[in-house]
C-alpha cells in the first residue's frame, strides 16, 4: 500500500479537523482520527458521534477559501490502543512532548506496517526522536517534519466539537524528510500549492525543524519574571505577550536575551552543519511583515553581519512596528488594529480538576529543555537558555509549594526529559554529525 490511501490523524484538536478536511479534498482517501480519552476530548467524540462522522472547516478570510470544506470521517478511535486496521500514513497533530507516549500506546506490529509518519508541528529534534523509536522496532518508515502548522485554527464556538475555523494561514512553511527524494513530500507540496502556501523542501528534517519561530521568541517572551507573574500571579490587571513594558514584557533586556539565545541556537546549528536562520528576515519575511518605512531591506538582509547592539536595535524596532497591524485600515480616529493585544493566559483548573499551566509556556519548557540537551551533547555553551530554564523551573516549584493542598498537573514537576534527549542524541550520533 502506498501513502495517502488510508490516513490516520493522531490528536483531537482543531488542527486534526482542518487536516482531515484538506486531506479528503486532496487525496479522496480514507481518513480516521484517533485520540486519547480525557474529559476534554469527550466533547469532541460526542459531537462527531452525533453527526455520524460529519466534520467541517470554515474560514475567517475569503482569500483562504481552499481550506474550507466538509467531509465524513471514516473511523474514530477513542484511545490509541483501540486503533484497528491498516493505515499507511500517520499524521501527528498532538503536542511535541507527546510523540513517544502516543507511539507507546500502539501495538508494535501496527507501527511496523505504517509507511509514512508526518509531524505537523514538531520541535527541534522531534524527527530524530520518532525515527529512533520506529527504527528500534525494525520498521522501515519515512518520517516527515513540517516546520510548523499551516495556520491558526480554532474551535468554531470555543468548545471542542466537529467544526473548526481557520483564522490565519502562513505564507510559507518548510518541510524535510528522512527519505530523499520523497514521493510523499512531492504530493504534500502540490497540496500546499493548491492551498496557496509556499512549501519549501529543505535537505533534512532537522533543518526544517529549525524554521519554527516559537523556538526563537517564546523562551524570551515567556520565561522572564514579568511574564511568569502575569501567568501565575493573582493580579487582575491584564498583561500582553507582545507589548512594550509595562503593558507587556518587551524591554531592551528581553531583546538582548532574544538575540543571545538566537546566537546560541546558531552555534548549535553550525555545529550540526545545517543552515541557520537570519532572525530578522525570518521574522519579517516568513512570519509577520513590517512596513519598509520601519525596517529597510538592507538591514533585514544583512542582519547577521551587524554588531550586537545594532541587531538589538532592529529587533526592538520590529516589535514596536507591530504593536499595531501596519497594514490594517485606520478608523476615523486614526487608530490601527491593535495587533499586539494578545493577553497572557493564566494558570487554570483543567477539566480533570487539576491546577494546570497554559500551553505557552508549558510546551515551550519541553522544547527548550530538548535544545539544552542537544547543546550539552554537542558541548555548546548556552547560558541564556540555561537562565530561561532556571527562571521557569524556580517559578513552577514556587507555585507548587504555595498550593500544597491542591491537585496539580504534571506540568508543575521539574523534568529532565532524559529519555527523549538520549534518543535524539543517539540519532545525531548515527548521522555522524
Amino acid at each position: 500500500m502506498s501513502g495517502f490511501q488510508r490516513v490516520l490523524l493522531l490528536g483531537t484538536g482543531p488542527a486534526s479537523i482542518q487536516m482531515a478536511v484538506t486531506l479528503k479534498q486532496e487525496f479522496s482517501c480514507t481518513v480516521g482520527i484517533a485520540g486519547r480519552e480525557s474529559v476534554r476530548s469527550q466533547s469532541f467524540y460526542e459531537a462527531v458521534r452525533q453527526s455520524d462522522g460529519f466534520i467541517g472547516a470554515s474560514i475567517q478570510n475569503e482569500k483562504h477559501r481552499p481550506l474550507a470544506g466538509e467531509c465524513f470521517v471514516d473511523q474514530v478511535f477513542q484511545g490509541y490502543e483501540a486503533i484497528e486496521g491498516e493505515w499507511d500514513t500517520l499524521i501527528f497533530a498532538v503536542t511535541t512532548d507527546a510523540y513517544i507516549d502516543v507511539l507507546k500506546q500502539m501495538k508494535d506490529n501496527f507501527i511496523k506496517q505504517v509507511k509514512c509518519m508526518i509531524l505537523v508541528s514538531p520541535t527541534f529534534g522531534s524527527n530524530l526522536l520518532v525515527s529512533h523509536y520506529v527504527r528500534q522496532l525494525h520498521a522501515d518508515t519515512e518520517v516527515i517534519s513540517f516546520s510548523t502548522y499551516l495556520g491558526d485554527t480554532r474551535w468554531m464556538n470555543d468548545q471542542p466539537s466537529n467544526h473548526v475555523i481557520t483564522t490565519g494561514v502562513k505564507k510559507k512553511v518548510y518541510i524535510g524528510s528522512t527519505s530523499t527524494p520523497s514521493e510523499h513530500v512531492g504530493r504534500l507540496c502540490r497540496m500546499y500549492e493548491r492551498l496557496g502556501i509556499v512549501l519549501e523542501v529543505l535537505p533534512s528534517a532537522l533543518e526544517a525543524e529549525t524554521r519554527n519561530i516559537s523556538l526563537y521568541v517564546h523562551p524570551p517572551l515567556f520565561m522572564n519574571d514579568f511574564s511568569l507573574d502575569a501567568i501565575f500571579g493573582v493580579s487582575d490587571t491584564r498583561k500582553y505577550v507582545y507589548k512594550i513594558y509595562p503593558e507587556g514584557p518587551v524591554t531592551q533586556y528581553l531583546i538582548r536575551d532574544m538575540r543571545t539565545q538566537w546566537n546560541e541556537m546558531m552555534t548549535i546549528t553550525d555545529r550540526l552543519r545545517i543552515q541557520g536562520v537570519n532572525l530578522l528576515q525570518f521574522m519579517t519575511d516568513d512570519n509577520y511583515p513590517v512596513r519598509m518605512e520601519s525596517l529597510s531591506r538592507h538591514d533585514i538582509e544583512n542582519f547577521n553581519q551587524l554588531q550586537d547592539i545594532h541587531q538589538e536595535y532592529l529587533l526592538y524596532i520590529r516589535y514596536t512596528s507591530l504593536l499595531i497591524d501596519p497594514f490594517s485600515e485606520p478608523n476615523p480616529e486614526g487608530k490601527y488594529f491593535d495587533f499586539s493585544a494578545v493577553p497572557f493566559r493564566k494558570m487554570f483548573v483543567n477539566q480533570d480538576g487539576a491546577l494546570d499551566i497554559p500551553r505557552m509556556p508549558k510546551e515551550d519548557y519541553y522544547r527548550i529543555k530538548i535544545i539544552q540537551g542537544i547543546a550539552r551533547y554537542l558541548q555548546v555553551s548556552c547560558p541564556t537558555i540555561d537562565s530561561f530554564i532556571a527562571t521557569y523551573e524556580a517559578k513552577i516549584q514556587e507555585i507548587a509549594r504555595a498550593h500544597p493542598d491542591q491537585h496539580l498537573s504534571n506540568a508543575f514537576v521539574v523534568q529532565s526529559f532524559y529519555e527523549d534527549i538520549r534518543m535524539i542524541c543517539t540519532g545525531l550520533a548515527n548521522t555522524e554529525v
